[in-house]
């Protein structure tokens, strides 16, 4: 791991359990302390400071260096990948070929979330628990 990475907050919908599966999931990995993750729902995400509505927020990844910049779709998952020391995952998802494809994708998990959760998310987050330890 590199360290003149900045730390990235990633911004998330905490009511949905594939999003709780994948946060828990960087979280254990999360050992340099190079993320942060801030419930969009909480009182901790201030959309004005950030410049990011909840809708927006709900309907794309965003993230924010600590220097401020905002990145948002396909860009966000190499960058938590590589902070969480997951080399192959950021390298990955860093193709840019795959960029269109993956916001795509993310365009409709976001619109569908609450559906593929209700499906997939009880037993990724029961894996994830069952297979971190959170530092």
């Amino acid at each position: 791991m590199t360290n003149d990475l900045q730390k990235l907050t990633l911004y998330y919908d905490g009511a949905c359990p594939l999003c709780q599966a994948e946060i828990l999931f960087l979280s254990g990995r999360n050992h340099d302390g190079l993320l942060d993750f801030i419930d969009i729902n909480s009182e901790r995400y201030d959309p004005i400071l950030i410049g990011v509505s909840c809708e927006q927020a709900l309907a794309a990844m965003y993230a924010q260096y600590a220097d401020g910049e905002l990145i948002h779709g396909a860009k966000v998952f190499p960058e938590a990948y590589r902070r969480a020391n997951l080399p192959f995952l950021a390298w990955l998802f860093s193709r840019p070929y795959l960029e269109p494809i993956l916001n795509l994708a993310y365009r409709f998990f976001a619109k569908f979330r609450h559906q593929i959760s209700w499906l997939f998310g009880p037993s990724a987050l029961w894996l994830v628990k069952r297979n971190t330890k959170v530092h």
